[in-house]
């Protein structure tokens, strides 16, 4: 707790009164911290520098270059071992919310897009690395060999060599499974329902991925694991962006990275949901 106060406090170059541990979540711990003139921060910090706070931050500068009402925070500070966000409030979310939030993601996807899928800096999610090489062809080759055929080589040793051929079909066909072409979009990465923060009649985003990728991979993300008034969000995005026919059933294909990013993480528990989003994957073509 001494190590991190410091930090904060050299980061900040200001006085730290207090520092609340919030606990751990994969290579780092979390605190709540109170500086000498009232404000309060949210800081992550880790003893070994893996790169992953490097990269947190440059993702959510480079999100909120896509305008001033980007639905992110501003990093206040950040080194190898620490970042340093704003302290936000949290609140329900309510059906406004939840239709600002689809208007504000629509908007961060489509002001300022990219030229490249994938970003200028070494990308993780959770503590796994994530290849971000840049790559101005399609999307669908990008997504294969930058997102499926890595993680479903960490992911093996939890699946049978019948579970890797079916995956394994996925990518050889995931150019005739991925729909209309798309340009990149600057996507959050990573926007499942705990990276949403419900916060002062809205929807800020935390933990990203960020990188140049397909949109639907935000809106698909968001229904994995469910997300408060998720209907109210999809509408509103789809009425300030309409989305490509058929993007529904393309959301097994999306959701199929991060599934293997739970067996790489997780181990087996995530098996059965993996191997169910790739048949139906495959099945949205036929």
């Amino acid at each position: 707790m001494a190590a991190a106060r410091e930090r904060i406090a050299d980061l900040l170059r200001t006085r730290v009164e207090r520092v609340a541990d919030l606990g751990g979540s994969h290579s780092w711990t979390l605190h709540r911290a109170t500086l000498a003139d009232g404000r309060e921060v949210f800081v992550k910090a880790a003893a070994a520098d893996g790169g992953f706070f490097a990269a947190e931050a440059a993702g959510l500068r480079w999100l909120a270059e896509a305008g001033p009402h980007a639905p992110v925070p501003r990093v206040l500070a950040a080194d190898d071992h620490t970042l340093v966000l704003p302290w936000l409030p949290t609140e329900p979310p309510t059906p406004q919310a939840a239709e600002r939030f689809g208007r504000d993601l629509a908007a961060l996807h489509t002001a300022s897009a990219p030229r490249a899928y994938g970003a200028p800096w070494d990308g993780y999610i959770a503590d796994l690395p994530l290849d971000n090489t840049l790559d101005d062809g399609g999307w669908p080759r990008w997504y294969a060999e930058r997102r499926l055929a890595p993680f479903l080589r960490l992911a093996r040793p939890h699946l049978s060599a019948s579970d890797v051929r079916l995956i394994e079909h996925v990518i050889d066909r995931v150019e005739e499974l991925a729909g209309p072409p798309e340009p990149p979009s600057r996507i959050h990465g990573d926007l499942w329902s705990g990276n949403v923060l419900w916060t002062g009649g809205r929807a800020m985003l935390i933990d990203p991925a960020a990188h140049g990728g397909h949109r639907e991979t935000d809106l698909a993300m968001l229904a994995l694991f469910g997300a408060p008034h998720l209907d109210r969000v999809l509408a509103a995005y789809d009425e300030a962006a309409p989305l490509a026919d058929g993007w529904r059933r393309r959301v097994p294909l999306h959701q199929l990275h991060p599934l293997l990013v739970h067996v790489a993480l997780f181990g087996a528990g995530y098996r059965e949901r993996t191997l169910d989003a790739a048949r139906a994957a495959l099945a949205a073509a036929s």
